[in-house]
């Protein structure tokens, strides 16, 4: 199943926070791969490189260039969950009603 991306956002230290079509959000660290892949040793070695990061089209995953991508499934199932906004409404109201 393809979870798409909707939105990417450049975070410091080579994050990543990537809004999905469901409508969760998740933060991806991208500093593993730089010991795993010498291609993704660019994003920190161009200046401004890594800030520069885009949705694909169609929202299959993101990427920096022609070189430099990562797919929406890679990010989902490695991203750490962030709650979504109805998630964090709903935790709120319970709370309340405490």
């Amino acid at each position: 199943m393809f979870h798409k991306v909707r939105e990417v956002t450049p975070l410091p230290d080579y994050g990543l926070l990537v809004g999905f079509a469901n409508g969760e959000k998740k933060k991806y660290n991208v500093k593993p791969l730089f010991d795993r892949w010498d291609v993704f040793k660019t994003l920190y070695s161009v200046k401004g490189l890594f800030e520069q990061v885009k949705v694909d089209v169609g929202g299959y995953g993101v990427s920096w260039n022609d070189d430099i991508d990562l797919s929406c499934d890679e990010l989902y199932s490695n991203g750490a969950t962030i709650l979504r906004q109805d998630d964090t409404v709903r935790m709120r109201m319970s709370h309340e009603k405490d």
